[in-house]
């Protein structure tokens, strides 16, 4: 297959991992100006040629706005897996100065959510969330999502005999939230509304929210936070067998204050339908994107669908969901050479570790038949929660789209929301050729 390199002709991935290299002084415009290009439209939609001038400049960064910045795969991979590395939770965000930054209500919100606890905190709303997407509960649900995949497929194609139709708007988009809808038992007609507080929500968790998004983050928090509060209000009232009734029966069991019981339930609602619905959502995209950019390995997969896992693997390693997580130091830390003081705020930057040349060989190829390791679902004790749903999702959609639409290119070039931790393609026009 002339013009597509196998894995099998590159070397072993991550067994030549080469010390961390300590960050050299860098000019801090030189950061700043790599990270306005970064967070445009253009800069989103091929970001590799600013990630390499990134990891250029060391393992490990002095970010000009404050706290450092890891590149490496290496770095990232250890800082995920630590167990005394924190997450910036709502004590730590109560310590900031920066008031309209970390103390906006959609701030704080965050702060509360799964992703944002530290132990021992974590480790009781872990334990209480259970193993919500076992093997049991994914062959359940698996139906569902095929029956969806299909019907969204079916307008798709009835829009595509008229000429280009959107992939984004009419199936990435939709799938996510209907799967998570059905599953909370959440009514059809709000799925819209979640879908688009979902996106103005994140901002929140985004590196350079300016005033009106974070503006825009506090409004929807405010609405999302009246939507799930009604919605434990509605299950403690008539409870039935939807993860909300279950986790308010887990939670009663262990918690007097009924209060305090009702706000961990929303917590855990909330965080269901944000994680659930932006990041999904791109992991379809990105599939559809990049095979149909990579048509050979694209034909070769519709011949090869048991290889669909892997591919989405290399999707997952090429074009991650989010390009930037945060981590904060437990005490003053030597890393790479550089001292990074207690509580201080290290953002893992995984869209640079994974195209680390000292971790992946040839990092800048897609290659479905790659089979190496990334950092898509984080690690430790946050491992994604929906990791399983998310490929899930992404196996019913590429064996639909291999047996049912063939012929299929991008018929002009896909629009990308200018961001720099979540990556969101706000279109992607496909024609049937």
């Amino acid at each position: 297959m002339q013009g597509w390199p196998l894995s099998s002709d590159l070397p072993k991935e991550g067994i030549a991992l080469q010390p961390a290299l300590a960050a050299a002084p860098v000019d801090r415009r030189s950061v700043v100006s790599l990270f306005s290009r970064l967070r445009t439209a253009d800069g989103q939609s091929n970001s590799l040629p600013l990630y390499a001038k990134l990891r250029a400049m060391g393992d490990v960064v002095q970010a000009p706005w404050g706290g450092h910045l890891a590149t490496s795969y290496g770095l990232c991979h250890q800082l995920l897996r630590s167990r005394s590395w924190r997450v910036p939770d709502s004590a730590w965000r109560a310590r900031q100065g920066d008031a309209a930054r970390w103390h906006a209500s959609a701030s704080r919100q965050m702060g509360g959510t799964l992703p944002m606890l530290n132990p021992p905190h974590h480790t009781r709303v872990r334990r209480a969330v259970g193993n919500v997407f076992d093997r049991k509960s994914l062959a359940e649900m698996k139906t569902s999502v095929e029956r969806t995949t299909s019907r969204l497929l079916d307008r798709f194609e009835e829009e595509l005999a008229d000429g280009p139709a959107d992939f984004c708007a009419l199936v990435s988009e939709e799938l996510p939230v209907i799967t998570i809808g059905e599953w909370l038992q959440i009514p059809p007609a709000d799925y819209a509304l979640l879908r688009s507080l979902t996106h103005d929500q994140v901002y929140t968790q985004e590196l350079f929210p300016t005033p009106s998004q974070l503006a825009l983050s506090d409004e929807s928090s405010c609405q999302l936070r009246q939507y799930f509060t009604a919605l434990v209000k509605e299950r403690r009232r008539k409870p039935g067998n939807d993860p909300v009734s279950a986790w308010l029966r887990v939670w009663d069991a262990q918690e007097p204050d009924r209060e305090a019981a009702d706000e961990a339930v929303y917590s855990l609602a909330l965080f269901m339908v944000l994680a659930a619905l932006e990041t999904t959502s791109h992991v379809l995209s990105s599939a559809v994107r990049l095979l149909l950019e990579h048509p050979r390995q694209l034909n070769w997969l519709r011949v090869h669908p048991e290889e669909i896992p892997d591919a989405i693997d290399e999707v997952l390693r090429y074009d991650a969901p989010i390009h930037m997580i945060s981590r904060v130091a437990p005490e003053d830390t030597d890393l790479a050479g550089v001292t990074v003081r207690k509580d201080e705020m290290v953002q893992l930057m995984v869209g640079a570790a994974h195209h680390d040349p000292n971790h992946y060989a040839s990092p800048e190829v897609f290659d479905i038949r790659r089979r190496a390791p990334h950092l898509s679902f984080g690690g430790g004790i946050h491992f994604c929660l929906g990791n399983a749903l998310a490929r899930m999702e992404a196996e019913c959609l590429l064996t639909a789209l291999l047996e049912r639409l063939p012929g299929l290119r991008i018929s002009a070039p896909p629009l990308w929301e200018p961001r720099v931790a979540f990556r969101r393609l706000i279109t992607l026009p496909v024609v049937r050729v």
